[in-house]
């Protein structure tokens, strides 16, 4: 399957990191592509280990922006988010 962006199959040799995307969306159709290549089965050995380290640092970027996206959640709800209680509500004295 060829890359719509960058007209490359993601078995291709290494391109280096900058050829990977950075936002998530993208990363992760390119990931879901290389894992369903590599279930088919019609890779080589060299080909499956080439999408494999693929598969890693494109894991690590869709990780990355799921990280920094949890981050902005977090500075956005400040101190609406409160620990509950361990008490229930009607021990109360």
């Amino acid at each position: 399957m060829v890359d719509k962006n960058t007209g490359a199959t993601p078995t291709d040799t290494k391109a280096g990191n900058s050829a990977l995307p950075q936002d998530f969306e993208t990363a992760l159709a390119q990931l879901e592509t290389l894992v369903a290549e590599m279930e088919n089965g019609s890779l080589a050995l060299d080909q499956s280990l080439a999408a494999y380290e693929q598969g890693v640092e494109l894991a690590k970027i869709c990780q990355r922006r799921l990280d920094q996206a949890e981050q902005q959640v977090k500075v956005l709800q400040g101190n609406l988010l409160k620990p509950l209680d361990d008490t229930p509500a009607g021990d109360e004295e």
